[in-house]
């Protein structure tokens, strides 16, 4: 049995700790605002089995100049960042190139068909059946133009086994009444499904290990040094020393792990979202709008409207345009929608060529990183956790994980 420190208590780092004590270690969770407290709490709740598009993709080349300009587009760029953006943005042209876009898409479905498996046990040991609401994603276009478009990303998922139901506007509508008529197609992807409260099941899993003998140290981790027998793990509190270290920090983990040798191009993707309280029943699904870059989830305060796109660093200031395009392209698209409230704005780990880290740190093999999983980290944090465990027991992970270790970098 090992003592293995985890950092980081969203949804890779909790089920981390899952899979690690279930090898029978003794784990320690750092994270100074509880489960829950980053990117977690404010995705659109869907287990996204379909989404090995990376963002990185061919069409940037064409579009980027309109998304940058257009008042109406869900993705922005604060210009006064772009200096210190500049080298990651080069580094994501580059592999927006086909040949290396589409070994991005083809490796991400790779992680995303065991997405599955990486929940089954965790759901069923944590009790934490009635969090998920088995209602597939109905992906919209409001255009045949739109539709068009993403013929080329449509057939790459079904080449790389994404099961999907096209649909038209009367299939739509029977499916969601109170959708505006606007759509014309849509996709609904098969075995998706979504979380009536992303935040409440990670509690709840926290309160579970917790009942299991998982330590919580409240404190944001200051600095990892890696020995050649132990990792020490400091933080305002002092320091300590562990076996393992997990690094499951999201945006946070780059600084930690430029300690351990790592010189990774870790981005924050600012993401926002707008509540919608009692509105819970206008659908029954996650709905997204292609075009507008944003999903509507019902949850159990209301509906989420959860999307949009921002390159501003770590900033804490809201941008009041993106909430407001979120509150008018949601009512467009669900006039009975109402007021919103609780605007969040959160920070995704992001990596130019849109994978995620899953390896060891260059220093040393005791510290195991999971990371960057931009808007899949729900939807890939069971498998990821159990990928920790498998690389702290130094087992032979279930997947090659060359094409995601940090030393693509």
């Amino acid at each position: 049995m090992a003592h293995v420190a985890v950092i980081g208590a969203g949804f890779v780092g909790l089920s981390s700790a899952y899979w690690l004590m279930r090898d029978g270690h003794q784990v320690a969770l750092y994270e100074p605002v509880g489960a829950a407290g980053g990117a977690s709490f404010g995705n659109a709740g869907t287990f996204a089995n379909y989404a090995c598009i990376p963002v990185n993709n061919p069409s940037v080349f064409r579009d980027l100049p309109r998304f940058l300009l257009s008042p109406s587009s869900p993705f922005r760029m604060r210009w006064g960042y772009l200096p210190l953006l500049a080298p990651w943005m080069g580094s994501f042209l580059l592999h927006s190139t086909r040949s290396r876009y589409t070994a991005s898409a083809t490796a991400l479905s790779v992680l995303l068909s065991r997405a599955q498996a990486g929940y089954d046990d965790l759901v069923r040991d944590a009790g934490l059946a009635p969090f998920i609401r088995h209602r597939e994603c109905l992906y919209l276009y409001s255009s045949a133009a739109a539709f068009e478009a993403s013929q080329s990303t449509l057939d790459l998922r079904r080449r790389l086994g994404v099961q999907s139901d096209i649909l038209g506007a009367a299939e739509i509508a029977a499916l969601e009444p109170r959708l505006s008529p606007i759509f014309e197609r849509g996709a609904l992807f098969k075995g998706s499904w979504h979380l009536s409260d992303p935040a409440g099941f990670l509690r709840a899993l926290q309160a579970y290990l917790q009942s299991r003998g998982l330590h919580i140290e409240p404190h944001a981790v200051d600095g990892l040094h890696p020995a050649s027998d132990h990792v020490r793990v400091a933080c305002a509190a002092g320091s300590s020393a562990y076996d393992y270290v997990a690094l499951c920090a999201g945006v946070h983990s780059k600084t930690l792990a430029q300690q351990c040798g790592d010189h990774l191009p870790l981005e924050a993707e600012r993401g926002y979202h707008l509540m919608y309280p009692g509105t819970t029943r206008l659908v029954s699904r996650p709905v997204g709008w292609a075009e507008r870059g944003f999903y509507m989830t019902p949850m159990d305060q209301g509906i989420r409207v959860a999307g949009t796109v921002e390159l501003a660093g770590l900033r804490l200031d809201k941008r009041q345009e993106l909430l407001d395009l979120l509150h008018f392209a949601s009512q467009r698209a669900l006039p009975g929608l109402g007021a919103p409230s609780a605007p969040w704005l959160g920070f995704r780990p992001t990596l130019p060529d849109g994978l995620p880290v899953l390896g060891h740190s260059k220093d040393s093999a005791r510290v195991v990183y999971a990371f960057g999983h931009q808007h899949i980290g729900l939807t890939l944090g069971g498998l990821s956790g159990s990928l920790v465990a498998d690389l702290v027991a130094q087992r032979a992970p279930s997947l090659d994980l060359s094409r995601y270790a940090p030393s693509r970098f």
